[in-house]
């Protein structure tokens, strides 16, 4: 199968599944990075899914990528770019629209996979717009507050299933930052798993083992 033009650039792997619409797996990649990173998991992910890995619309020479600018300055430290970040949500929101029809997807079974930077994204998304997504697999990010529909509280989440890993040595994107993230869902009544690995920014064969599980038994 060819890869259909659509608003983000992206590669794909096509399910084994033949008959009616597959689940499928978007992966959404890190700062820096590119959609080649994460599909490194492709081949290992449930066959039965369609995998779609994204890349972010903002090019960072030499040839990475961003899904929003990150800025680093000496007077106020690290922020992020909270614009292009809401920006970037919402070109997701109708990136996955635009794919669930032109691959025949299953629209009622949407995960999202993202690392880092993509964790971020795939928690806004998934928090802003429940009705659009049944699973997220967030790895070394953390939620942002500030990125989310406004009105997420009062949306209906419990359809929802989260897991959740990060680095217990992780010196980009600090624990605790992760750690925050049970306490909201807690509050939103939604379905998640929490783990921990010794690891620093980086997903170890034990972590993906964990979520692939995880994955298979939530699809």
């Amino acid at each position: 199968m060819k890869t259909v033009p659509l608003s983000l650039y992206h590669i794909i792997r096509p399910s084994i599944t033949e008959d009616g619409r597959p689940p499928v797996i978007f992966l959404f990649h890190g700062y820096g990075s590119n959609e080649e990173d994460l599909f490194s998991f492709a081949s290992e992910l449930p066959s039965e899914c369609f995998i779609i890995s994204a890349r972010g619309p903002h090019p960072l020479p030499p040839f990475g990528n961003a899904w929003y600018a990150i800025n680093f300055d000496a007077s106020y430290g690290k922020w992020s770019d909270e614009k292009q970040a809401i920006s970037s949500r919402n070109k997701i929101v109708d990136f996955i629209e635009e794919a669930c029809e032109a691959y025949l997807l299953d629209k009622d079974n949407v995960t999202l996979l993202g690392f880092s930077q993509g964790t971020v994204l795939s928690y806004a998304v998934a928090l802003s717009y429940p009705d659009k997504v049944k699973n997220v697999v967030a790895l070394s990010g953390y939620i942002d507050e500030n990125i989310l529909e406004k009105n997420y509280t009062q949306k209906d989440h419990k359809n929802l299933n989260i897991y959740i890993s990060h680095g217990q040595v992780d010196q980009v994107i600090p624990p605790e930052w992760a750690q925050k993230a049970p306490i909201l869902l807690k509050k939103l009544g939604i379905n998640f798993k929490y783990e921990e690995f010794p690891v620093g920014h980086g997903v170890s064969a034990e972590n993906f083992y964990s979520f692939r599980k995880w994955l298979e038994e939530n699809i």
